[in-house]
């Protein structure tokens, strides 16, 4: 009797026991998911936020360097609804009319503020070195892009985009450095590869793209590769690139373009 309620015990110890180890992970779990919630709440990054977080964000970083973007969005809101009201007046169902305004109005004020903000997203890299990054970052999904594939101490880069138009060497910096720089790069790039490779440098100067339209530029070059066509040659281009030897990154700050492309779209 004695042996059995000593086995009675230790079962029910052990079903304790395996209680206790449950509560604890579930505490731990618990406390997890707070901190990742408090993470989240206290974070800057654009993938951490919900999307009212995003817009907010968004409409935040724009205002900066646009004082008069409220009073955009309010128009953009406003003029579609009174426009429709008045249709809606002139064939006798205001109110059914009226209300065909509302998502009319949300989808101006949200083209608005993508347009607004893609402004105010240049404005606050110009100058900056890598400042290419951010266009290249707005390209379309079909292109892959390599920033400052290679950079000299003044902080002269070249970036690099490869899409259905061939491969896109970008020279940011002096003009007469940056030219060396995209030539070298160019023979390297022709060597390798029978894809097209055209150079830009970015700039204000005569034959050079601002920084605002460099995204547009690229998109409007003719496609001539095919889409294996395009496998194959960023396939050479990163067996290219893994024989490069690491070179130090340029001393002094660099602007950090993550979630730029995001934030301009506010998702």
């Amino acid at each position: 009797m004695t042996e059995q309620l000593s086995e009675k015990e230790k079962a029910a110890r052990r079903r304790a026991d395996g209680k206790a180890r449950v509560k604890r992970l579930q505490e731990e779990a618990k406390a997890k998911r707070r901190a990742e919630k408090e993470r989240k709440r206290n974070s800057t990054d654009p993938k951490d936020m919900g999307r009212l977080k995003q817009i907010r964000e968004v409409y935040r970083l724009t205002k900066e360097h646009d004082p008069n973007l409220p009073w955009l969005l309010l128009v953009a809101f406003l003029v579609p609804i009174v426009v429709l009201v008045t249709i809606g007046f002139l064939v006798g169902r205001p109110i059914m009319v009226g209300l065909l305004g509302l998502p009319v109005g949300l989808l101006l004020t949200t083209i608005v503020l993508t347009r607004r903000a893609k402004k105010a997203t240049f404005l606050r890299y110009q100058g900056q070195a890598g400042s290419a990054e951010v266009a290249l970052n707005m390209l379309p999904k079909g292109w892959t892009s390599t920033p400052a594939l290679t950079f000299n101490k003044h902080k002269d880069m070249v970036h690099r985009a490869v899409g259905r138009s061939g491969v896109v060497l970008i020279g940011e910096g002096d003009s007469n450095r940056v030219r060396a720089m995209l030539n070298s790069e160019q023979r390297k790039h022709e060597k390798f590869t029978d894809a097209p490779v055209t150079t830009i440098i970015m700039g204000e100067r005569k034959n050079e793209v601002p920084l605002g339209q460099l995204t547009s530029h690229i998109q409007k070059m003719p496609k001539v590769l095919q889409k294996y066509e395009l496998t194959e040659v960023i396939s050479r281009l990163r067996a290219i690139d893994a024989t490069r030897p690491r070179m130090p990154m340029p001393k002094g700050p660099m602007p950090s373009m993550k979630g730029s492309r995001r934030e301009m779209r506010g998702r």
